[in-house]
């Protein structure tokens, strides 16, 4: 029995969009078969995955045709009102909306500016 010939894996992320650009001239289906999008059938024939090519580019340049949120589980969640509250306990919880609108990671330190009608969080550089 002949050995099964190893597929390359496809290419993905910046690796395929840099790919995608240096074949500008090219058609879609040469595009995706350069990137390692195809099969073999088992009549020794190729397939070419346009399809998936397609979607993999998309995920690279970060664009969501879905509708759903970054995170994968779909939702979108609330929209920020750019409001809190006191807790019953005295804390302000800063959510994570806010946080991800300002690329915060855990860790980064603020400085903490009252005033008589704001609080203010100065990122400490």
């Amino acid at each position: 029995m002949p050995k099964k010939k190893r597929q390359p894996k496809p290419l993905t992320g910046k690796d395929l969009v840099a790919k995608v650009k240096q074949l500008s001239d090219c058609t879609r289906e040469e595009k995706a078969k350069a990137c390692g999008y195809i099969s073999l059938e088992r009549n020794g024939s190729e397939r070419i995955k346009t399809i998936a090519f397609l979607n993999a580019l998309l995920d690279a340049e970060g664009i969501d045709l879905d509708g759903q949120s970054s995170n994968g589980n779909g939702r979108g969640g609330r929209k920020p009102s750019y409001r809190v509250s006191v807790q019953s306990n005295g804390n302000i919880l800063v959510g994570r909306t806010y946080t991800q609108t300002l690329d915060l990671e855990p860790g980064d330190e603020f400085e903490i500016s009252v005033g008589r009608k704001h609080i203010r969080l100065n990122k400490i550089a």
